[in-house]
């Protein structure tokens, strides 16, 4: 063929193809944070969006706020959608990194409304809890529940452990002090409130065996009798009560973390991303999630489509939620750098 011909004979061709959509196969790039979380993510969610779809998923992983920020700043933005939790999500909206989320967007009429946030649509909630050893305390004799009973020596002796960062920690300790989960973060935000939280804390430091930095730590503590209760999140010690090891879980207080897909600003695939916000928050689909990790779903109209048994192992059921307060990131946010410091002088006293 005539090179001439040949050309045209492309142009038309690829135009045909641009006009029937097949041009190029339409894609979405997504970071995560590795792991079984992002192994949950891929299964319950991004493999089925990309089969129903038609569009191709390129996963990558660590998406700290710094980093988004900094392609935007050198406009080489890669990533469309990162999952974030709470704290990074507030940082990131600070920084103007993510997308600001409309209802016309993404409808989420449904959502828990404790969860919900303009710039990202909740995955998923998880919550810092109580995890005992039910060697220590078996069935049938009283068994820690509350964070009263976490810090209640005399009624369940032994060691502990709690995270060396102070955000759920400080929360707890004012519960256990005896102020209602709605009151937390209105007497945080005073002088003698905050006090209170820390005398808390300095009356259980002597059992305090380690102060945990990993997930896996307190799971594995308790596992080998190093303590018999700690402070941690829920999936790690379902985590670890599905590998055997002789752990349960006490659900008479919860702190619940959301976390959150965002859309980078500049996103390169935006309506990619869109479409997968909008896949990853229907009922089916959150109902879906559980099915492959032990975190909750953000909104209710997924629990009737949960089994009982799989319902047993989650955060967000309404009577678990009745017993939990939400994270305050903003709180966080503003006061973190100065609480974490004075935690970590009294830990190292």
């Amino acid at each position: 063929m005539h090179l001439k011909w040949k050309n045209v004979t492309c142009a038309v061709a690829a135009t045909l193809a641009m006009a029937t959509g097949v041009a190029q196969a339409a894609e979405l790039n997504f970071a995560s944070w590795g792991g079984n979380y992002q192994g949950a993510i891929r299964d319950a969610w991004l493999k089925p969006f990309s089969k129903e779809s038609g569009i191709t998923i390129h996963e990558d992983t660590d998406p700290q706020v710094a980093k988004i920020r900094a392609m935007i700043d050198t406009k080489s933005v890669t990533w469309d959608v990162v999952t974030e939790n709470s704290a990074r999500l507030t940082r990131g909206i600070k920084l103007g990194v993510f997308e600001k989320i409309t209802p016309d967007m993404v409808k989420q009429d449904h959502v828990i409304a404790n969860a919900r946030n303009d710039y990202g649509v909740p995955s998923e909630i998880f919550s810092t809890n109580i995890g005992f050893s039910t060697q220590a305390f078996p069935a049938g004799k009283p068994q820690p529940s509350t964070f009263a009973d976490f810090w209640d020596v005399e009624k369940f002796p032994g060691k502990r452990t709690m995270q060396d960062d102070p955000a759920t920690v400080i929360e707890a300790a004012l519960i256990a002090d005896g102020v209602a989960p709605a009151d937390v973060y209105k007497v945080l935000a005073t002088k003698e409130g905050l006090d209170r939280a820390f005398k808390k804390i300095e009356a259980i430091k002597p059992h305090v065996a380690r102060w945990w930095k990993s997930g896996a730590e307190p799971v594995n503590a308790l596992g080998s009798g190093e303590v018999v209760m700690a402070l941690g999140w829920n999936g790690r010690f379902q985590a670890g009560i599905d590998s055997g090891l002789p752990i349960a879980m006490g659900w008479g207080d919860s702190i619940a973390q959301v976390g959150y897909f965002a859309i980078v600003k500049g996103s390169p695939n935006r309506d990619a991303a869109i479409k997968l916000l909008n896949f990853m928050i229907q009922p089916k689909n959150q109902a879906e999630f559980s099915k492959y990790i032990a975190y909750g779903p953000t909104t209710e109209a997924a629990l009737p489509l949960i089994d009982a048994k799989r319902l047993e192992r989650l955060p967000s059921t309404t009577e678990r939620l009745k017993n939990s307060i939400f994270l305050n990131s903003e709180f966080w946010d503003a006061n973190g750098p100065a609480i974490t410091e004075r935690y970590n002088q009294v830990r190292a006293r």
